[in-house]
C-alpha cells in the first residue's frame, strides 16, 4: 500500500507538470476537461495563470470541508511558487490528498491545485488481502553491484555511460580469496557457519565466496585478519570492449520510464538491464495472459496487445474489472523507454489477453482450460497463468498437454499459502512452476514451495500497470510468474529454433542457485537470470549449459526411430 501511494503521487505529479508545460491551441477549459477525463483519480482542479483562473471537476461538500485545510496550504504554496503535497486524509472510508504544482519556469505564474483520490490504495489492500489469503477468498535482485573509484575502493555512483570511465564495479555480497593452500572440507564448513557463505567459484587455491549476511568490506577484513591469504579482493566485473549493433560502453540499459529507477528493484535484481544487451524481444512473440483481462487503453500498454478473448462472457471484450490481469501484463510488456510509468521486461513482446477469471478474481478450471486451448489455437507461444488452487482437473490437464504438444511454454504461479502442498496448474509436469522471492533473494514468506518448483522470480512489492490508467505495487507468486513468462519470450526472440522443452530447461539451467545447492523446494533450480539465459540462448559460449540436454534429446529421438 505504501509503495502504491508513492507510485500514485509520483505519477500524478509528473502528469500535472506535463500539463503545465504543454503547448496547445485549445482553450484552457477544454484542456482541463480532457485532462480530468483521462485522469479519473484527479477529482477537482484549480488552474491559475496570473489573473486568469479556472476550476474543473466537483467534490461533495463534506469532502471539500475535509480537504479545506490542505487546500489552503496548497494555495499558499502556489502563491509562493513552491510545490505542496498534503498527507493522505480519509473521508467516508476512502483516502485522498491535495497537491499544488507550479510551472517549472521562473517567468511563469501558472499553477494547478488538485484534490486527488488514492482509492487505488484501498483497491490494492483489498486485492492483497485476497491474494495473500489474509481474508477468506473466494468469499463462500540478485544482481547487486557497487561502484568504486579504481585504485582507491572509495564508493562512487554511476549515473551515465560517461561515469563508467572512472569506476570499477563489483558484487557487493561477494569476495575473492586466494589462500596459501586449498581449503579442507572442515575449513569450508566452518566458513559457512561463521559467515553464511556459499562457494560461487573455485579454482585451485582461489575461491569466490558469496554471503547472505555480510558485504564485501566486512568479508575482506575477516579474511585479512583470520587467514593470512595470498590476496583478498572484491569480485570485480570485467566489461567487453566491443561496439557493434546496439552495443555501447555502458554495462546495462537503464530505461527512462518515470517510475523505474526509484521503484522497480525487480528488473535489475535478475540482470534484465544487461540481458537487454542481447535482445529486447520480438514483435513476433506472443504471451497469452490468462487472467482477469487487461485494460487495453492503458497508456503504458497501447500497441502491446493483440486480439484476445473473454471466456467468462464471450459477448464482451477481455477488459479487466479486477486489476490483476493488467498488473501481470505490465510486468511482461509495459512500454519501455517511453518516459511513462513503469518498464516491462520486454520491449517488443505482444500480450494476448484471455479473460478466464470473473469480477471476483475467480474462475473455473474449465474456463482456464478453454482459455489455454483458445490461446494455443490463436498463436500464443507462451502462456502465463497467475492463478491456481490445489485440485487436479483432468480436462485442465488435457488442455495443458494439448498446448505443450504444440510447442507452447506454460508458466504458472505456485500460490501464496506458504505451503508445500502442490498447487495446480503449476505442479503439472508440462508447466514451469514459479515461487516468489523478496529483494534480498530469500523466498517470500507467503510463497508456496515444494519439489515441483522449477524456478523463482521477484514477487514482492512489484510496481506495474493498473486499471484506470494508474500504477500499483502488488505482491504474490502471481507477480513472480510473469517475470518467467517474459524471460521465456526473450529467449524465444533470441533463439526462435528452441523447442518449448529446451526453453524450459534453459531457464532452469541458467537460474542463479539459491538456498540449498542444486534444486531445492524453495527456489527450484534458482532465481531466473536474464543475462545468463539470453547469452545461452543467443549462442555465446555459455550455451554449453544447454548442449548436453540437446545431445541427449537427439540421442533419444534416434533411439525411438
Amino acid at each position: 500500500m505504501k509503495a502504491t501511494e508513492f507510485l500514485s503521487r509520483s505519477q500524478v505529479t509528473r502528469d500535472v507538470q506535463s500539463f503545465l508545460r504543454g503547448k496547445s491551441k485549445d482553450a484552457v477549459g477544454r484542456r482541463l476537461s480532457h485532462f480530468l477525463s483521462t485522469h479519473p483519480e484527479i477529482l477537482y482542479v484549480e488552474w491559475k495563470n496570473g489573473n486568469r483562473q479556472d476550476t474543473h471537476g466537483s467534490v461533495k461538500p463534506d469532502l471539500n470541508r475535509a480537504a479545506k485545510p490542505y487546500l489552503l496550504k496548497a494555495r499558499s504554496a502556489a502563491k509562493k511558487g513552491v510545490s505542496y503535497s498534503s498527507p493522505t486524509f480519509s473521508y467516508n472510508g476512502k483516502s485522498y490528498f491535495v497537491m499544488s504544482q507550479r510551472k517549472p519556469l521562473p517567468s511563469a505564474d501558472q499553477s494547478i491545485i488538485a484534490i486527488v483520490s488514492t482509492e487505488v490504495i484501498q483497491a490494492v489492500e483489498r486485492h492483497q488481502r485476497r491474494n495473500m489469503r489474509l481474508v477468506p477468498y473466494p468469499s463462500e535482485g540478485r544482481y547487486r553491484i557497487e561502484s568504486a573509484i579504481p585504485g582507491t575502493g572509495e564508493e562512487t555512483t554511476v549515473r551515465s555511460g560517461e561515469d563508467n570511465g572512472n569506476a570499477s564495479h563489483y558484487s557487493i555480497d561477494e569476495i575473492v580469496v586466494k589462500f596459501r593452500a586449498p581449503l579442507e572440507e572442515k575449513q569450508l564448513l566452518q566458513l559457512r557457519k561463521d559467515l553464511d557463505l556459499t562457494v560461487v567459484r573455485h579454482t585451485g587455491k582461489t575461491y569466490v565466496f558469496r554471503s547472505k549476511k555480510h558485504q564485501t568490506e566486512g568479508l575482506k577484513q575477516y579474511f585479512l585478519n583470520k587467514w593470512d591469504p595470498e590476496f583478498v579482493e572484491p569480485h570485480y566485473l570485467y566489461l567487453t570492449n566491443v561496439r557493434e549493433n546496439d552495443m555501447d560502453m555502458d554495462t546495462s540499459i537503464i530505461p527512462n520510464d518515470t517510475l523505474y529507477s526509484e521503484y522497480q528493484w525487480n528488473l535489475p535484481e535478475i540482470a534484465t538491464e544487461t540481458g537487454w544487451k542481447v535482445t529486447k524481444g520480438s514483435e513476433d512473440v506472443i504471451v497469452a495472459v490468462l487472467d482477469t483481462g487487461v485494460q487495453a487503453d492503458h497508456p503504458d500498454l497501447i500497441g502491446r496487445l493483440v486480439e484476445g478473448t473473454n471466456i467468462v462472457d464471450p459477448s464482451s471484450p477481455p477488459d479487466d474489472d479486477v486489476g490483476h490481469g493488467t498488473h501481470v501484463a505490465g510486468i511482461i510488456a509495459a512500454s519501455v523507454n517511453n518516459n511513462e510509468g513503469v518498464a516491462g521486461m520486454t520491449w517488443l513482446t505482444k500480450i494476448m489477453p484471455v479473460k478466464v477469471l470473473d469480477s471476483s478474481g475467480a474462475g473455473s478450471t474449465y474456463s482456464v482450460a478453454e482459455g489455454i486451448i483458445w490461446a494455443t489455437n490463436h498463436g500464443a507461444q507462451i502462456i502465463n497463468m497467475s492463478l491456481g488452487n490445489y485440485a487436479e482437473a483432468e480436462f485442465l490437464h488435457d488442455a495443458l498437454k494439448y498446448a505443450h504438444e504444440r510447442g507452447v511454454v506454460l508458466v504458472a504461479a505456485s500460490g501464496n499459502d506458504n505451503t508445500d502442498r502442490p498447487g495446480f496448474p503449476a505442479a503439472y509436469a508440462e508447466v514451469l512452476a514459479v515461487s516468489a522471492t523478496d529483494s534480498d533473494e530469500t523466498r517470500a514468506e507467503y510463497s508456496n514451495y515444494g519439489d515441483y518448483i522449477d524456478v523463482a522470480a521477484p514477487g514482492t512489492s512489484i510496481p506495474s500497470t493498473y486499471p484506470g490508467s494508474r500504477y500499483a505495487a502488488l505482491s504474490g507468486t502471481s507477480m513472480a510468474s510473469p517475470h518467467v513468462a517474459a524471460l521465456a519470450s526473450l529467449v524465444r526472440a533470441a533463439n526462435p529454433g528452441l523447442t518449448n522443452e529446451e526453453v524450459m530447461e534453459l531457464l532452469r539451467r541458467t537460474a542463479k542457485d539459491l538456498g540449498t545447492s542444486g534444486q531445492d523446494a524453495e527456489y527450484g533450480f534458482g532465481q531466473i537470470d536474464v543475462r545468463s539465459a539470453l547469452q545461452s540462448a543467443s549462442g555465446s559460449n555459455t550455451s554449453l549449459q544447454l548442449y548436453p540436454q540437446q545431445v541427449r534429446r537427439q540421442l533419444e529421438r534416434l533411439k525411438v526411430k
